[in-house]
């Protein structure tokens, strides 16, 4: 019995009272002993009914809270088995011990003692694995979230106890799923090319396509659930949810395919492409962000969707080309912008991406001829030298005037200043520069560049001139070149320079070439460009030749129209001749794409892609972590080759899976 019970402050009193009461028994007997026996016998009565009392009351205690402690016991038991959450106490083989009756109810079919917690809680059993393996710190107790059937629960393990706690918490899961179900997602639908679709259409002919077109698209807004709101003739505002951008990205916007080949019968087949945007709950960001992943896919080339959600973009279609724009209206904007931000600036610096081709240096030597005609000193970016370009800077080197304008990028960064304007060519990718420093330190800076825009972009830049229907960055150059001054001379070996970019980049005009691209050529070859040189540089090696007949050897067929080609391990192969392989490939027959993977002389495993244009190889490389063109793209990985294999293996399945290969 605990002490203070025993020693109550009542009890104390009852003991000096009948001590006085003796006290007072002995003095009266000192003066009258007969009274003094019978006061003492009356003390005794007293003193014998007070310790019957207290051990009857400590007798009734002990009863009392023993069954008080029986009825605890027992109301503990009944209680915790009518908890309204689940308990579940676990081995430390991790199976059921014990549980309550919540937890049976969950199970109502099963038998749950002795079962493996791995069986009823897949998702609480690997946690507890990773806690117990190391891969995250072991805590006195955490929570995670699970499902069973139709319900969620909130679990709580306290590993040191080995019990989990069980709580339900489906309402509060449904009304957070519709809340992200039901959040605003915003888009923009633009016609990309309605004026090369519709050229030598009269008004009511135009009327009519445009008509044709927006029911097309309204009767796909309605199906999906999108609200569509018409801003112009060729633009159209989209307001949705989550649900239905999901089911959007589900169906892989098929409104790209439908209104393309509804149209098909034009000479240049009417082609959307879409900005969408979620994830924000700033709706004035929301918009931005939409009229961003706009610019992304017609910076892409159009005919696609760019959904933006978070940290996450992802691109839909890009099945077909972009569309050569037969006006030269841009070109003239952005040689007049491009000459005032010359002549503003104290020096021009220009540079390409790392492992430079003819492209690189025929654009650069554009740019470097554009400057010099206004008298503004302008220097090229370039360190080292590759097989690509060995003939051609031994051509440029007879040149001593030319060859003293090509810096090292340590140089650049000594020459550059706070008014120095810095022109990236043939990449609009700041990390795929030659030196990427130069970019971060320029305060203008200026992006010339024909690929297709990726997801990394020299956003700052003060004067962007991406044309993914260009056949190579020279191009461009050439256009800018003819309307930035009044009378452009060009020496032989310059025009032969940017010439030779073209002719690489098109293979030999095979390949992106349109109208304007054989005017830029004559405009060349009327300024002394020698095709005969061109001719010299491009020659190929023996031993290269060889070496790439060893890697097509060893091709094969997958999904009928694509060759796979993997050189041996341990072969070292440049980059260069990684893509001259894919080229090679491409020419045989029943080829509509290929694939070469090859390890690099860096120890870095490179894949080149090439394809007729019925694949888009830049999806499949961007997905990899690489980027292109529609039927040129590529991408280094640090990995082996089996692995490389792999992964390339598993995206086209992806994308076999999901939406077709081939068109």
């Amino acid at each position: 019995m605990p002490k203070f019970l025993q020693k109550r402050w009542h009890g104390y009193h009852t003991v000096w009272a009948f001590a006085l009461v003796l006290l007072l028994v002995i003095l009266l007997s000192y003066y009258n002993t007969i009274l003094g026996i019978i006061a003492l016998l009356l003390a005794v009565v007293g003193g014998y009914t007070m310790l019957k009392a207290e051990m009857k009351f400590r007798r009734e205690l002990v009863d009392y809270i023993g069954d008080l402690s029986f009825r605890i016991q027992r109301v503990e038991g009944e209680a915790i088995s009518a908890l309204p959450i689940g308990i579940v106490l676990y081995s430390e083989d991790k199976t059921v011990e014990w549980h309550n009756q919540f937890v049976l109810n969950m199970f109502p079919h099963e038998k749950l003692v002795g079962q493996s917690l791995n069986e009823l809680f897949p998702q609480l059993s690997t946690s507890m694995r990773d806690a117990k393996d190391g891969k995250e710190p072991a805590p006195e107790r955490f929570r995670l979230e699970i499902a069973h059937e139709d319900k969620h629960y909130e679990a709580t393990v306290i590993p040191e106890e080995r019990l989990i706690y069980l709580d339900e918490i489906t309402e509060l899961a449904v009304l957070r799923q519709r809340y992200e179900e039901e959040r605003l997602a915003l888009g923009i639908i633009m016609m990309d090319n309605m004026d090369e679709a519709s050229q030598g259409m009269d008004d009511q002919q135009r009327t009519a396509l445009i008509a044709k077109v927006t029911s097309e698209i309204t009767d796909w807004a309605r199906e999906f659930n999108v609200y569509l709101r018409r801003l112009s003739s060729d633009r159209y505002l989209m307001m949705l949810n989550k649900r239905s951008l999901d089911a959007l990205e589900n169906s892989r916007f098929v409104i790209l395919d439908e209104v393309r080949e509804m149209t098909a019968e034009l000479k240049v087949p009417l082609t959307l492409s879409v900005g969408l945007a979620f994830g924000s709950d700033d709706i004035t960001e929301l918009g931005q962000l939409a009229q961003s992943s706009l610019d992304m896919a017609l910076g892409r080339g159009g005919d696609q969707a760019a959904v933006k959600a978070g940290q996450r973009l992802s691109f839909y279609g890009g099945k077909s080309n972009a569309v050569e724009k037969r006006t030269r209206v841009r070109a003239r904007v952005i040689s007049h912008a491009l000459r005032d931000l010359m002549q503003e600036s104290d020096r021009v610096i220009i540079m390409g991406h790392k492992l430079p081709d003819m492209d690189v240096i025929g654009a650069s030597i554009g740019v470097l001829k554009a400057a010099q005609l206004y008298n503004v000193e302008a220097f090229i970016v370039l360190e080292g030298l590759n097989p690509s370009i060995q003939r051609l800077m031994s051509e440029v080197r007879k040149d001593e005037a030319l060859m003293d304008r090509f810096i090292s990028p340590e140089q650049a960064m000594q020459l550059l200043s706070e008014h120095s304007l810095l022109v990236v060519v043939d990449t609009h990718k700041a990390s795929m520069t030659m030196e990427p420093r130069l970019v971060e330190r320029a305060s203008r800076v200026v992006v010339m560049d024909h690929h297709r825009r990726g997801e990394e972009f020299i956003n700052d830049a003060v004067l962007i001139y991406l044309e993914p229907y260009a056949s190579s960055t020279c191009e461009l150059v050439t256009e800018v070149l003819q309307y930035i001054h009044d009378r452009v001379s060009l020496t032989p070996l310059e025009a032969t320079a940017i010439l030779a970019g073209i002719t690489v980049d098109t293979k030999h005009y095979a390949l992106h070439t349109g109208s304007r691209t054989f005017e830029a050529a004559g405009f060349l070859r009327r300024h002394g460009a020698d095709t005969m040189m061109i001719q010299r540089v491009m020659k190929e090696d023996l031993t290269e030749f060889i070496a790439k007949a060893e890697i097509v050897k060893h091709a094969r067929m997958v999904y009928e129209h694509i060759a796979l080609a993997v050189s041996k391990s341990g072969e070292k192969i440049p980059q260069l001749l990684i893509a001259q392989v894919a080229d090679l490939l491409l020419n045989m027959t029943d080829v509509q794409a290929s694939f070469v993977i090859s390890e690099r002389p860096d120890g870095r495993i490179g894949i080149s892609a090439r394809s007729m244009g019925k694949l888009n190889v830049q999806v499949i490389m961007e997905r990899l972590g690489g980027g292109g063109h529609l039927t040129n793209a590529a991408v280094q990985l640090d990995t082996t080759l089996e692995e490389a294999e792999e992964r390339l293996l598993e995206v086209l399945a992806d994308i076999e899976a999901k939406e077709g290969l081939f068109e």
